[in-house]
């Protein structure tokens, strides 16, 4: 019985943590690569734009989850029509690791070598090629950040099941501590614990085999 809670609050919590990956890779990706190229010394530099943007992902970065999933709860129930459960989650983690992914990628590309831009701009390279040849440089990085970002996101599920959006954070609190199970809130913490485990390891095999082949 107890194991088959694990079972099922560990699948919402990584169903919520890869879908929340995917949003904020698509939007955070383009956001962070906007942030370096627009910078003073950037290949599209924009100083003022930049200073407004970068201006707004700090602040969205600010808000402590717990705060921005209950202000997001009517965004989640317009959306698909609850504000609770797994898939209602998605919405808020999403929200609240654009801008953290925007800003380590920003920080990933920004450890290409100036001399490869200033090499390919020599040769005539348009922007998008420059930008193409940033991330497949600063790749390891990276996926160094994704990792960082999916170990957060497994924190932030795990508080978002204080305001019932399923997981190993929802069995944790609402069977574990609320009904005096320590047993229960013991294995959802070690299983959380395992899961952070095993997705460090896998970011740091693929990061490492990245710098090894580039």
């Amino acid at each position: 019985m107890i194991f088959n809670m694990i079972y099922n609050s560990t699948f919402e919590t990584l169903y919520m943590v890869f879908f929340s990956c995917i949003f904020a890779v698509i939007f955070g990706l383009p956001l962070g690569i906007f942030l370096q190229i627009t910078q003073k010394d950037g290949i599209a530099p924009m100083p003022l734009v930049n200073k407004i943007l970068g201006g707004v992902v700090n602040t969205a970065r600010s808000f402590p989850f717990i705060i921005l999933i209950i202000l997001l709860l009517p965004l989640s129930r317009f959306m698909i029509g609850t504000s609770i459960g797994s898939t209602a989650a998605i919405i808020p983690l999403s929200i609240s690791a654009i801008p953290f992914v925007a800003r380590l990628f920003e920080a990933a590309l920004a450890e290409v070598p100036k001399g490869l831009i200033e090499a390919a701009q020599s040769i005539g390279a348009n922007k998008f090629i420059i930008v193409k040849m940033m991330v497949s440089e600063s790749l390891p990085s990276l996926v160094n950040a994704l990792t960082i970002t999916t170990i957060s996101l497994i924190g932030y599920s795990a508080m978002a099941g204080a305001v019932g959006a399923g997981g190993l954070g929802d069995l944790a609190i609402r069977i574990g501590y609320q009904t005096y199970r320590p047993d229960i809130l013991f294995y959802s913490v070690i299983t959380i614990i395992i899961l952070v485990q095993i997705i460090q390891s896998i970011g740091d095999l693929i990061a490492k085999r990245l710098r090894k082949y580039k």
